[in-house]
């Protein structure tokens, strides 16, 4: 009897299967790292001559914080053509180029550091740069003269109503590939115990907030892509400082909030397709989704492989925005009233959802899109720009 046939189709169902359950590719992870090694090293390059720039180095007047807090100000609100010196008003989805962004804009520029010396170590095992991110990581969290205090009071504030709201947690989603930085190179000899401990109580201080004020508790109740953030957030940092509780927590409110209120039975995203930007919002909402599956799942809770009951799940999200990534004039709903241009570029869930299900297509678009953006709205929001150091 012949048993190569039936050996090559039982190879065939195996595939398909772990496909589908989500066993992430070696060969695809093994092309991600090929199609990115030489921008790695050259943003690596990039960050090695850059000096530390933290909340300190600017100021608002119209913050109501002190020289340590973080301040920004709500994108969408602006001036009263007749109320001129009265609070500002809302025009949804369009930014305001007036609003204070200093703080913000250095926070990015943190990430992008932190993030490309993590990627370029991990690349590399290279000591030089742990010891450059090692500055960063002190100013911003260690320094006295420089360190940005564990709290987010005065987060999107908007002027003659709020000196902050909770909705401005997620300007701190830049702080990620900040904790995941950490996790890839503090076991390098270069990271000495005490920094160590002190970026971990930082982020411990922080999550703290998070989870108790009621800035955080409301962002954690948001019904949209805000509430997909905190949990992200919390998660991120959670895991950095080894915080169980919260991991747990996180895992089920994925599975019982998330996915359950915010995701259509066919993929998509309600609550972001109805506003002013539903292309640029769905991307984003899926990439953080995407992304809380990345870090919370484990080998007895793979949130990759979970579904509902009615059998919503982040592939079934992938598979929905997919071939609007592949073709945006495909996209059946209203066109973003800004950026619509710019976007899509290369999304994590693209490349992360690819190497987990074996997805070859989804691999390739993403390896074709725009890997580097440098529109400010863009990059702030793409939670993930270097998905390298999520990858292992």
């Amino acid at each position: 009897m012949n048993r190569k046939p039936i050996l090559l189709l039982l190879l065939l169902l195996l595939n398909a299967w772990f496909s589908f359950a989500g066993a992430p590719s070696p060969k695809l992870q093994r092309q991600a790292e090929a199609v990115l090694r030489r921008q790695v090293l050259a943003e690596a390059a990039w960050a090695l001559q850059q000096a530390p720039v933290t909340v300190t180095s600017s100021t608002s007047p119209r913050s109501a914080g002190g020289p340590h807090d973080f301040f920004s100000e709500g994108d969408y609100w602006w001036p009263d053509p007749a109320n001129p010196s009265g609070p500002y008003i809302q025009r949804d989805g369009k930014t305001n180029p007036a609003n204070f962004v200093a703080h913000r804009q250095a926070m990015i520029r943190f990430s992008r550091i932190i993030g490309a010396l993590a990627s370029a170590y991990q690349l590399t095992h290279d000591a030089q740069y742990v010891r450059h991110a090692l500055m960063h990581l002190r100013a911003w969290f260690l320094d006295p003269a420089t360190r940005m205090n564990p709290s987010l009071l005065y987060a999107q504030a908007i002027t003659g109503r709020f000196t902050g709201r909770g909705i401005g947690i997620i300007d701190t989603i830049q702080l990620m590939e900040v904790a995941q930085g950490v996790l890839v190179m503090q076991a390098d000899k270069q990271f000495n115990s005490t920094d160590l401990a002190g970026i971990k109580s930082w982020f411990a201080q922080y999550l703290t907030w998070l989870t108790t004020h009621p800035y955080g508790q409301d962002e954690m109740k948001a019904a949209n892509n805000h509430g997909t953030c905190w949990v992200m957030q919390v998660a991120a940092f959670a895991r950095l400082t080894g915080n169980q509780e919260l991991l747990n927590f996180c895992r089920e409110r994925y599975k019982t909030v998330l996915l359950p209120t915010q995701m259509a039975a066919n993929g998509s995203f309600p609550l972001e397709t109805k506003r002013t930007k539903p292309y640029g919002y769905s991307l984003f909402n899926l990439d953080a989704m995407t992304m809380i599956c990345q870090i919370l799942s484990r080998h007895q809770d793979n949130l990759w492989v979970y579904q509902t009951p009615d059998g919503r799940s982040i592939r079934r999200g992938i598979e929905f925005l997919y071939p609007f990534v592949a073709d945006k004039h495909a996209w059946p709903f209203a066109k973003d009233v800004m950026y619509w241009n710019n976007w899509p570029v290369a999304q994590p869930f693209l490349v992360l959802g690819a190497v987990q299900f074996n997805q070859r297509e989804w691999f390739a678009v993403w390896q074709r899109l725009e890997h580097a953006p440098q529109v400010e709205e863009v990059v702030r929001n793409l939670p993930v720009r270097n998905p390298l150091i999520w990858l292992n």
